[in-house]
C-alpha cells in the first residue's frame, strides 16, 4: 500500500479536509497516476450530501481525472510511463457479463465499479480523483490526446461523455435539430459536441443571460424557458432534446417541443421522481428516454473527437482549499463552466 494526499468529507454536508488516504499497490495489470488535475461534477455534491442514497465515509470523491502514469505492472501494454491519460466514472466492471463484452461496461449487468463510494473487487472502498495519485486497471484508464490541454480535458472524462454518448446513439448530425436543456457543466460541452456533429443546435435556458457564451460555443438559437411563448415557439420542433437539469421541469412542455419520433433524453438525475405526460408522448409517438456515460472505448472515441475539434471544458482553476466554496457556486449555478482542481495546491 501507498499514501497519498487526499481532500475528503467525513460526513455527509461536513466541509472537506485535508488528509491521506490508502492505495494498492501496483499489479500486474495496473497503471499508477500522478493526478494533475480533477474536475468537480455535480454528482460528486449528490453523492457526498447523500442525496442520492448512503454514502460511505470519510470519502474522497472526483472522477474526472487527468493525469501522468508514473508507474506499470508487468503485464501492462496499453500505457506507459509518462503517458497523459485520464480516468472517468468507472474504474473496473465484471467484463463478463453481455454489455461488458459490447464494450457497454457502464451498463454492467452485475454492477461497475465506480471511482468512488463503490466497493472494488478487492473489498475496499473505492476512492476518487481529489488526490495526488490513484491506481487502475489500465483496461479503464483513457489516453488523453496531445491536442488537449490537461486541464481542460479532466471535465471531459464524466461530463464529455455524458453528452457525447446520447448524441451518438440518437444519431444527432447534419439535418437533426437538437435541443440541450441547461447551459451549465454539461450543457456547454452538449453545446460544443452537438456543433461538431453537424446538427442545428439550441440551448433551453431560463434566462438569457448566457446567450452570448452559447452563440459562441457553436448554438444556432438560444431561447429562454421563463418566457411561454417559446413552448408555443417550438412545438413539435426538435428530434432531440437532452436534458442537464438535475431538476424538476414541466416535463409536458418541455415533451411537446418533440417532433414526430422524437426523443428526450435526462441526462440530469433529480433527486425527486419525475411525473410521466402520457399523453404529451402519445401524441407524436414521442420517446422520454435516459443514459448515463459512455463505455471506455466510447469515451477514448469522445476524446479522440475532442481533440480532433479543439473541444475542451470552459473551466475556472481551483485549490483544495477552495473546494467547499467551489461546492456551494455550483449548487447556485456560479460557475462558468466547470471547476477543476489542481493538485499541486495540495
Amino acid at each position: 500500500m501507498r499514501t497519498v494526499t487526499a481532500y475528503a468529507t467525513p460526513a455527509a454536508k461536513a466541509p472537506f479536509e485535508k488528509t491521506t488516504i490508502e492505495r494498492r499497490d501496483v499489479g500486474p495489470n495496473d497503471v499508477l497516476i500522478d493526478i494533475r488535475y480533477a474536475g468537480i461534477c455535480h454528482s460528486d455534491i449528490h453523492t457526498a450530501r447523500a442525496e442520492w442514497g448512503p454514502a460511505t465515509f470519510p470519502l474522497v470523491p472526483g472522477h474526472e481525472i487527468a493525469g501522468v502514469v508514473t508507474e506499470i505492472g508487468p503485464a501492462v501494454t496499453r500505457h506507459a510511463v509518462g503517458d497523459r491519460v485520464g480516468v472517468g466514472c468507472l474504474v473496473d466492471s465484471c467484463r463478463d457479463c453481455e454489455h461488458c463484452q459490447a464494450d457497454l461496461e457502464q451498463y454492467c449487468l452485475k454492477g461497475g465499479t465506480g471511482t468512488y463510494n463503490s466497493v472494488g473487487k478487492d473489498g475496499r472502498t473505492t476512492q476518487g480523483g481529489y488526490s495526488t495519485q490513484i491506481v487502475v486497471d489500465e483496461a479503464f484508464v483513457l489516453r488523453i490526446p496531445d491536442d488537449l490541454s490537461l486541464d481542460v480535458a479532466a471535465p471531459l472524462l464524466c461530463a464529455g461523455i455524458t453528452m457525447y454518448s446520447p448524441l451518438r446513439h440518437w444519431k444527432a448530425g447534419p439535418g437533426k435539430r437538437v435541443a440541450v436543456v441547461g447551459m451549465g457543466g454539461l450543457g456547454h460541452l452538449g453545446v460544443k459536441i452537438a456543433h461538431a456533429l453537424g446538427a442545428e443546435v439550441t440551448v433551453l435556458s431560463q434566462s438569457l443571460s448566457k446567450q452570448e457564451d452559447g452563440l459562441a460555443f457553436g448554438a444556432d438559437h438560444y431561447f429562454a424557458t421563463s418566457d411561454s411563448v417559446t413552448f408555443k415557439q417550438l412545438r413539435n420542433h426538435f428530434d432531440l432534446i437532452l436534458n442537464t437539469v438535475s431538476a424538476t421541469l414541466p416535463m409536458a412542455r418541455f415533451l411537446g417541443m418533440l417532433r414526430l419520433n422524437g426523443t428526450m433524453v435526462n441526462v440530469g438525475a433529480p433527486p425527486e421522481p419525475l411525473e410521466v405526460p402520457a399523453f404529451a408522448l402519445m401524441s407524436m409517438r414521442r420517446s422520454w428516454a435516459g443514459s448515463g456515460i459512455g463505455g471506455i472505448a466510447e469515451t477514448q472515441e469522445m476524446l479522440d473527437f475532442c481533440a480532433e475539434h479543439g473541444i475542451g471544458a470552459e473551466i475556472e482553476t481551483i485549490s483544495g482549499e477552495q473546494i467547499d466554496d467551489a461546492w456551494d457556486r455550483v449548487v447556485s449555478s456560479d460557475v462558468r463552466y466547470r471547476f477543476v482542481i489542481d493538485t499541486a495546491t495540495f
